[in-house]
Order: C-alpha cells, then structure tokens, then sequence
C-alpha cells in the first residue's frame, strides 16, 4: 500500500479518514479475486468474529465457517462446553443449514421459541423414524392459541430435496416451486438439514473454511492468567484450528509468558496473540512465538479503554504499522475492532491485515447466542455487551470470592450493555457476510488486485477531511 502523491500526514488515521483511489485493473470481475486469507488459519473469505460471549456461539461458528470465516469461542466458556461445540460444528453439513427439528406432538409455543434461533425461521416437523411430515414458520403460528400441537396447524405441502443434490440444480428446483427453502434427506428418507434458495446459491459463491479432514473450522481463545498451558492443552485436544491468546494489554510480561508456555506444547495450528498497536508490540510477541497478532485498542463499540484512560490508537495508521512490522519476520496480523461500514474491512485489507474481526456488527443477527427480544415499537434486537465490562467480569469470575468479584468488577472498560437492532434488510450473519464480501471483492478489483496480498501491495490511499466522508455517504432520502 502507498499513501496518494506519496504524501503520509504526520497523524494516526482511522478508517473514516482515509479513501482509496482506482488503478488500472485486469481484474474482469469480483468473483475472479482469490480472498483466502495468507496466514495459515484456512479462511476463504477474510472475516473472523470476535471472542465475544454475546456474539460467538456454535450457531455463528458454524454458519460464518460455511461461508468461509473464522468464529472465536470466548475464553470464559467452560472448557467441557467449548469441547461440545467444536464436536458439533465439526459434525455439520458443508451446505445444509442445521435444522429446527419439531415433533407432531409439540405446540405452537415450543415453535415460537426456536424459529427466532435461525435465519431460516423455519421448523421441520419429523415422525419417529426423523422423516419430515411437515414444516412450520410464523405465518403459520401467527393467531393460533399457543398450547395448539403442531400437527394441526403445520405444513403437509413438503418439497423434499437430496441432501447431495448439486448446489446449483437445488437452487433452481426451488425456484421453479417457488420455494424459499426445502427440507433435505438422505438416502433413507431421513432428515439431513434444511436448504434455502438463497443458501443453495451462496453455496456456489463461497468455499468453506475447512480443515484437512474436511470439517469446518473454528477457533478458540484464552487469557493470559491461570493455568495458561493446561488450558490451551485442553483446546488443543478438543480440535481447535486456531488458539487465541487474547487479553486487552497484549504487550506486556504476562502474554510474553504464557505465549511461550503455548509454544512449548508445539501447538500444530496458528497461535494468534494481542492486542497490540506498534511495531515494537508485534516484534515482542512474534518473539515469543505468535504466528499471528491481534491489533486494535479501544476502537470496538463495545468498548470504553479510550474514554476511560486515553490509551489506545486510531486502527487504521495501528493496522498500518503493526502489518508492515509483522511482514519483517513473515507473519501477520488480524485487525480488531473499529469495523462499521464494508470500506473499513477492505481499508484494514489495503493496511496489510491477513483478516479482519467484526464484533458487534454481527451481535445483531439471528445467530448471535442472545434471545430475540423486542422494543416497545416492536423493533428485534439482541443485547451485546463488551469483554471488559462489569458483565463479563461478573460472569468471568463467578467462582471467584464475592470480594475478589466485587472489586474486579470496580474496573470495568467496556459497556454491560447495549442493544443491536437487527437490519430489515440484512437480519441474519449470511446477509451481512454478503454484504462486506460484495464491497471487498469490489475494493480489491479497483485496485487491480486478484489477491489480499495483492490488493495490500497495489492499494493507494489517501486522506480525506470530515466533509469528504460525509460525501460519499448514500443519500436514503430526498433532499426536500
């Protein structure tokens, strides 16, 4: 990357600051660029959720690996449930969705309850044998007294699918019934999983990030007090492809420590440690043994580092440093945070990260581990909270004295919580998923780039003023 006219202010930059200039490009269309990640993590699209307890469930696990991405299970998860969730993300379909399985016999209200869980908003009805007998969704159970048992109010009308069936041919065999989606079976007539229309066609644009006995990838984090070396030991059995050593003062003594307790148990996948915001940060903790650093201080939504002690650094100009340092010595680096708008994944990109993390972005998705709750206007939201709040803290030291808890929990950094309003038009993970991938393949065909690493080298950026942004925003309205 290069700055415009060669011209780098004397000032950190964040990502609203800067804006990238078009170059002659070979690059005949968005999906002839190649977005798998360089860093030996296995992504195919450059998106890693953050390990944030309110976002980072197996639903998101296993929904954004199917699309590619990575997802980061929390640090604060008991290591007996975080060993279940890498089994059963590892155990789901490359294609089907995971389905919403219902008995004849359960009522209107046990529905109501799960269909808010998926993106798909729809429950399959199965006999004893877990054949399908029906389907439901709200339009079904809308006005229906909630104690109602779903083989009276369910869907008899059922389109059933091969579950090998050909992505593209299950797409056009819903469109020409007019389906939005299809329960699928295998060979014994039993139910495999639920196709969408729009997932079958996501299913011939994306490559699941998977590992090399063909399962879908996750990742797991954890801190750096306790006994650091047992716990990743117990992650690393479990079958994660990638171990997080995540704290929020990444250069410091004790991550210095426990990475290289890490490395001594010569982990075979990825060791990502931070989070940092300089070179000097990056070449201490690549020292250890990272093979991957987390940068970013204080840019997430969730969080109130900056406001609260000063500390921190605009992500952009972080990314851009810690990147190039990281490169020195042949590895690299994840942006963290700051994230809100699809420009500022391809600006992280153009600065020289191998991926991105999105945190509360996705908090507001049918796949975030919340329940849907509603506003007094009726709006759907999920509450999201940050990883140095009062709330965590609180639910990270639960065996802790009520002393030690209480005084922990005196120090907060982060916001115990906040609503996301899920979008409309986008209310599920995949949706945003399409949303940042469409603006990055774009991002990287003005540049000229086929590649991340290409778009990083051929990248020209420059600075703009607050006005410059506020042109390019999208007018929703008329002037008048």
């Amino acid at each position: 990357m290069r700055f415009l006219n060669d011209i780098q202010p004397p000032y950190d930059l964040t990502y609203d600051d800067v804006f990238m200039v078009p170059n002659r490009s070979a690059v005949v269309s968005r999906q002839d660029v190649d977005l798998r990640s360089p860093d030996g993590t296995g992504t195919t699209i450059p998106l890693v959720v953050a390990n944030m307890t309110a976002i980072a469930g197996r639903r998101m696990a296993e929904t954004v690996a199917r699309r590619g991405g990575l997802v980061v299970i929390p640090q604060d998860i008991p290591i007996e449930v975080v060993t279940e969730v890498v089994a059963w993300v590892k155990s789901r379909h490359l294609v089907l969705d995971t389905p919403i399985v219902l008995a004849p016999h359960q009522t209107v209200a046990d529905a109501l309850a799960l269909l808010p869980k998926r993106a798909h908003n729809a429950g399959v009805v199965v006999d004893d044998g877990h054949r399908p007998v029906g389907v439901v969704t709200d339009a079904d159970l809308s006005g229906v007294d909630r104690f109602t048992q779903l083989s009276e109010v369910m869907s008899r009308d059922l389109l059933l699918v091969d579950a090998d069936m050909d992505p593209r041919e299950a797409f056009n065999t819903l469109d020409g019934a007019n389906r939005r989606y299809a329960p699928a079976v295998d060979a014994d007539g039993r139910l495999a999983g639920i196709l969408t229309r729009k997932g079958a066609l996501r299913a011939t644009l994306y490559t699941p990030a998977t590992d090399d006995r063909g399962r879908l990838r996750l990742a797991a984090a954890v801190g750096i007090n306790g006994d650091v070396a047992g716990k990743a030991r117990q992650l690393l059995d479990a079958g994660v492809d990638t171990l997080v050593i995540d704290t929020a003062h990444g250069h410091q003594e004790s991550m210095i420590s426990a990475l290289k307790l890490v490395r001594d148990l010569d982990p075979q996948v990825p060791v990502v440690a931070g989070n940092v915001v300089s070179a000097a940060g990056v070449r201490d903790l690549i020292e250890a043994g990272a093979d991957i650093v987390k940068v970013g201080v204080g840019p997430g939504a969730m969080c109130t580092t900056r406001m609260m002690t000063g500390v921190g650094r605009p992500q952009f100009s972080a990314v851009l440093e810690c990147a190039a340092e990281a490169k020195k010595y042949g590895k690299h680096v994840w942006a963290d945070g700051g994230v809100r708008h699809p420009r500022d994944v391809a600006m992280a990109l153009a600065a020289g990260a191998s991926n991105v993390m999105v945190g509360s972005w996705f908090a507001g998705t049918f796949e975030s581990p919340g329940d849907l709750q509603h506003d007094a206007d009726g709006r759907p939201y999920k509450e999201s909270f940050g990883m140095a709040s009062a709330r965590a803290v609180r639910n990270r030291t639960s065996e802790e004295s009520a002393y030690d808890r209480a005084r922990k929990a005196l120090f907060e950094e982060g916001i115990s919580t906040s609503r996301m309003f899920l979008d409309p038009a986008r209310p599920g993970v995949e949706d945003l998923i399409d949303s940042v991938i469409a603006g990055v393949r774009s991002s990287c065909t003005y540049a000229g780039a086929g590649s991340l690493e290409e778009f990083a080298e051929r990248a020209v950026v420059g600075v703009q003023s607050a006005a410059g942004y506020a042109e390019g925003k999208p007018l929703h309205a008329s002037w008048t």
